[in-house]
């Protein structure tokens, strides 16, 4: 599988999202308007049992319009050594940029593709979206508009897994179990990022657990291509 893949091309990435604003009711009255719309139709299509558009507000980091990023968390190989850098921040501007600029720099030939899980149906729209709204250039990498499909540059290990079947959804975590990939167990998963940004004001730990989900993320692939997995002393994070 991915035979013709040259994995020191693919740069891996993860992101972290919480909603905009600390509570629901530090809303602006406008954007409460649209929550309350939004969180109507969540009820409608996706049968959530939480009636009031308060209680809902805690998923409003996985909406663009209505969450922001606070980490983005990439990773590329070379010669066997897996190197982590983390754009990380409260200021969502300035860590889009350093993120498009190294895009712009280091990731600009036909030959690179972005990797992430789930990326096509979250990470990968939700920076463009991000960064649209920040008022910051889309790199080529992530400016799909316009391109063929054979012509986007875009790796999904969830998508590689699913084989075409488009009903089924299979975690990160549980593919690294069934392919017995060694992941430090956390303290935290994604549905308690915001509570840890916005109440606990901790970062550096939203931060480490996004890396670790790009380690994860590469051994993935690694093990789709048939390849030994990297040993952790030749993991280095910037």
């Amino acid at each position: 599988m991915l035979d013709d893949l040259n994995i020191e091309n693919v740069l891996f990435l993860d992101i972290e999202t919480v909603p905009q604003y600390p509570d629901y009711n530090d809303l602006p009255e406008d954007t409460r308007k649209f929550w309350n719309h939004k969180a109507d139709s969540l009820k409608n299509i996706r049968n959530e049992k939480a009636e009031d558009p308060e209680v809902l507000y805690g998923k409003a980091g996985i909406y663009a319009e209505f969450g922001k990023i606070i980490c983005i968390s990439v990773g590329f190989i070379r010669k066997e050594q897996l190197r982590i850098k983390s754009f990380a921040g409260d200021d969502e501007r300035e860590l889009l940029s350093n993120f498009s600029l190294l895009l712009q720099k280091s990731f600009n030939s036909s030959d690179h593709l972005l990797c992430a899980h789930n990326g096509k149906e979250f990470d990968f729209p939700y920076i463009s979206r991000r960064m649209l709204i920040n008022g910051v250039r889309i790199p080529s990498l992530l400016d799909i508009s316009g391109k063929k499909p054979w012509e986007v540059k875009h790796l999904d290990t969830m998508e590689l897994w699913k084989f075409g079947d488009y009903k089924n959804y299979t975690s990160l975590a549980l593919l690294t179990s069934i392919f017995n990939i060694p992941t430090p167990k956390d303290d935290i998963d994604g549905s308690q990022v915001g509570g840890v940004y916005w109440n606990e004001k901790n970062l550096q730990r939203i931060v480490e657990y996004c890396q670790k989900d790009v380690v994860a993320i590469v051994q993935l692939l690694r093990r789709y291509k048939g390849m030994e997995l990297i040993d952790p002393s030749n993991i280095k994070i910037a």
